[in-house]
């Protein structure tokens, strides 16, 4: 409860007393009379609950009796998951009070809940709510060669992230997920992200669970990240491709932005988590930070979570999680597609974010100043003015920052300017990318 601060009512808890559905129409009497079989399985299996709360045989048969309650009869569950919660938080007040002579019995209990959501995610109910497959762990170690050096591709929000070959054929990336401290991570791509797909992001193809570590397995991009390639490790990116890009993840976030079922916020868009595939298509990975917004909100509470340089400082401030802070993210992720440059200058002696440094190139009035050296000028000087002053409204006060569909439409016409721009054609020889 104690995350939810002020705004602890966001999550339908006063309800409970409103008298608006579901468990709240019931007396105490009445739901252990409605539950019957399902609350003296929950009863019985959080009883025996170890008193230091680790994740043993008792919580784990907590936690399943746990998540058994939905409401007080199947009918009542057609009110949808806010309901089925609400039912929760009425039994596990119920239940507490009933043992609530029993201190190190109930502190136990709430540790088991607080802090083990990955056994919430049965195997039955992860298959019921995403649409990918589980996968064996053996099928798992065998792709990746157990998880060889050789492998290995890259660090993750949660884990370390490996390459490997499926028993069908398959290229794969493996993220390898240590349960503890970050399962959360697990549970929210798998549960609340699988079923989104879009062609500009990452696809979580399975998924492997065990007691002390998880799986996920996505398509594999070959051509690495953004970042490999703002940083000449992997080649030199011409113009139109750095168009291209960012048209591609500026269009994945404006698809996630505008998710039917409920805004969905990435919270770390920056270079390593935009992967290019062997069409040189551009698609966002590594939702482990994500939030789900539901329809007709404008912004969650949260701790402050992201990337230090991509993190909205209006987010730091106030902790507010909404679309402005992916927009910021990006207008970040832009300047970086001009300038090649690192998110901190720290080669002057005061270090500068790069925004800064592109308000104090724009305050003297030449901003070709701010382009990458390795364009070697080839590049659509239009196209590239309306591109800068983009990013920098993306980076702007919160309330001027564009939308993603605004910033898909300028980028679009940015390419279609650099397409057709005579002053570019002329002299353009680096490679165009196209697809």
């Amino acid at each position: 409860m104690k995350e939810f601060d002020k705004d602890v009512l966001g999550c339908r808890i006063e309800k409970l007393t409103s008298g608006a559905g579901g468990c709240s129409d019931y007396t105490v009497e009445g739901i252990v009379n409605k539950l019957s079989d399902r609350l003296k399985i929950l009863a019985e299996g959080c009883k025996n609950s170890s008193s230091d709360g680790r994740f043993d045989q008792a919580c784990t048969a907590c936690l399943r009796g746990w998540e058994d309650i939905g409401g007080p009869s199947d009918d009542d569950l057609n009110n949808g998951k806010a309901t089925a919660d609400v039912c929760r938080f009425a039994v596990l007040v119920t239940l507490v009070g009933s043992w609530v002579d029993n201190a190190k019995w109930i502190q136990a209990v709430f540790k088991c809940l607080e802090e083990q959501p990955l056994a919430l995610a049965s195997d039955e109910s992860l298959s019921k709510k995403s649409s990918c497959l589980k996968i064996a762990i053996k099928e798992v170690y065998s792709a990746t060669n157990n998880l060889s050096a050789s492998n290995y591709i890259g660090q993750g929000v949660a884990g370390k992230v490996y390459k490997g070959i499926l028993s069908n054929g398959q290229q794969v990336a493996v993220k390898h997920i240590i349960s503890d401290g970050y399962v959360d991570t697990f549970v929210r791509e798998v549960r609340s992200l699988s079923h989104v797909q879009h062609p500009n992001l990452v696809a979580l193809l399975s998924y492997c669970e065990d007691h002390n570590e998880s799986f996920l397995v996505y398509e594999l991009c070959h051509n690495g990240n953004l970042s490999e390639w703002l940083y000449g490790k992997a080649g030199v990116l011409s113009w139109i491709q750095r168009l291209r890009i960012a048209i591609d993840s500026a269009t994945g976030l404006w698809f996630l932005h505008t998710y039917p079922e409920g805004c969905i916020i990435h919270r770390d868009i920056k270079p390593t988590n935009i992967l290019i595939n062997a069409d040189f298509q551009a698609k966002l990975s590594d939702f482990g930070l994500s939030k789900v917004m539901d329809i007709g909100q404008s912004y969650v509470s949260s701790e402050v979570r992201g990337t230090f340089g991509y993190v909205d400082p209006e987010y730091r401030r106030n902790h507010h999680v909404s679309t402005s802070g992916d927009v910021y993210s990006f207008g970040v992720v832009l300047l970086q597609l001009l300038s090649g440059q690192r998110v901190i200058n720290l080669g002057d002696n005061r270090p500068m974010p790069l925004d800064k440094m592109a308000k104090f190139v724009m305050r003297g009035g030449n901003i070709a100043k701010f382009a990458d050296p390795t364009i070697n000028g080839e590049y659509s000087v239009e196209a590239f003015d309306l591109v800068f002053k983009l990013a920098l409204s993306c980076t702007g006060i919160k309330q001027q920052r564009p939308s993603m569909e605004q910033v898909v439409l300028r980028l679009e016409k940015a390419l279609d300017i650099s397409k057709t721009s005579n002053s570019y054609r002329s002299h353009r020889n680096c490679i165009d990318g196209s697809r």
